[in-house]
């Protein structure tokens, strides 16, 4: 395997990228300040305000349309936890959520039930999806626009509700482009667009430069890497040569563990009659150590005799210890199982006083139904009395100024009569 000396890679990396700096500067410098001014010219043109009321109408309507697709797609969020945002979003405002979900669930189930086998069945079934869809557009129109009535509650709703569909998500992200989009291209005149124009050509043309030094940069890279290899290679020779040498030291070396070997050989023999006398003592003195193992023998079995009877006297202590806890565990078994049947008792009583609560909760509830259905009846009344009265006021005022017209007709035509008769006196 070859290997590659570190320090001739470095240098030769070294070399490209002392190469490539003024190239890479001679990029970048041409008419840099031009650029930049171009660029912040864009910004300035993009943060500006609109000028014409028809600009500004404009935007106007595409941010209240962004505004409105962010709550409505809010709705299906606010419909799933509308229990806790009741109270929040009042009575009327539930009240249509609730009809929208309704009419969602119609829909849902009116497209999943859709048949096309039959012409007559999904004709009716598009006619009562066209229908339901009407409806569905009404509905969502409503809520947005009591939720854009009170524009507190859209601020909660947004802080609250924060999961919004991905494919929601991803429109808005579009709507909110093209707005940006179309504020700019309002904003752009004639001469700008064209100056654009030819900022984008210029920039091009200079990517085309880049592209051709780069080429160049390139083609010198390739020549610098293969002059690295060249030199790589005749230090690969070098390194073949020094193993051929490491190769020539181990045989010696061989050589030489040979030679030590036998010298150990011969020391071994030494060693081994040496031990053979050694071991005949050790075998005197192992008969020595049996004689003392067998005395001691004979005395732990005299106080093993005496333990075992200690052992037992202590093992009939425990028993009688065992048999005291057996009988005090059977009475606190006996009093767990007392005072687990009060237990079970109280639990009955306690199930069977929380089914009359729930009864006496319903007949509350309709309780309270009938009196509230008796107050809007008495109100309903009342409204009717009212109105008859005011109804029968304004006939007897219109029958009195007809009865008072009637008499003064009459005193004018007497009148006209009398002067008739006195002229023709």
């Amino acid at each position: 395997m070859e290997t590659r000396n570190p320090t001739v890679l470095q240098g030769s990396s070294q070399d490209v990228k002392q190469r490539n700096k003024p190239l890479i500067k001679g990029i970048q410098t041409p008419k840099k300040e031009v650029i930049r001014l171009d660029a912040v010219r864009m910004l300035d043109r993009s943060q500006s305000k609109p000028d014409t009321h028809e600009t500004q109408r404009i935007i106007s309507v595409l941010d209240e349309t962004i505004v409105k697709l962010e709550l409505s797609s809010l709705i299906p969020c606010i419909i799933d936890s509308l229990d806790r945002f009741a109270d929040m979003l009042g009575p009327e405002i539930t009240n249509d959520l609730i009809k929208h979900q309704k009419l969602s669930s119609e829909m849902e189930h009116l497209l999943s039930s859709f048949q096309e086998e039959d012409t007559t069945r999904a004709e009716e079934q598009r006619g009562c999806l066209c229908l339901l869809e009407q409806h569905l557009k009404s509905s969502v129109r409503n809520v947005l626009r009591l939720l854009l009535a009170n524009p507190s509650l859209c601020q909660a709703l947004k802080y609250e509700v924060c999961a919004r569909q991905s494919s929601a998500e991803v429109f808005i992200k579009a709507f909110r482009e093209f707005r940006n989009l179309m504020h700019e291209r309002l904003l752009t005149s004639p001469l700008e667009e064209k100056e654009k124009i030819r900022f984008t050509e210029d920039i091009s043309h200079r990517i085309k430069k880049n592209t051709e030094t780069l080429t160049a940069l390139r083609a010198e890279l390739a020549a610098t890497i293969q002059s690295r290899d060249e030199k790589i290679h005749r230090k690969d020779n070098v390194i073949k040569d020094l193993k051929n040498s490491l190769q020539d030291v181990a045989d010696n070396f061989k050589i030489s563990v040979l030679q030590v070997m036998q010298e150990g050989e011969n020391q071994q023999k030494e060693e081994l009659r040496a031990s053979q006398a050694k071991c005949a003592r050790l075998q005197q003195d192992i008969q020595q150590l049996r004689a003392q193992l067998c005395m001691l023998v004979l005395e732990h079995r005299e106080s093993e005799l005496a333990l075992r009877k200690k052992k037992c006297k202590v093992e009939m202590e425990i028993e009688k210890w065992i048999q005291k806890y057996d009988a005090d565990m059977g009475e606190k078994q006996a009093e767990y199982e007392e005072l687990y049947a009060l237990y079970s008792e109280e639990k009955a009583q306690v199930s069977l006083l929380q089914e009359k609560h729930a009864v006496l909760i319903e007949e509350y509830s309709q309780i309270e139904e009938e009196r509230r259905i008796r107050q809007k009846k008495k109100e309903q009344d009342l409204e009717e009395l009212t109105t008859m009265t005011l109804a029968a006021t304004r006939i007897q005022a219109f029958w009195r100024g007809y009865l008072v017209r009637s008499l003064f007709k009459s005193k004018r035509k007497k009148k006209k009569k009398g002067r008739g008769r006195n002229l023709n006196k």
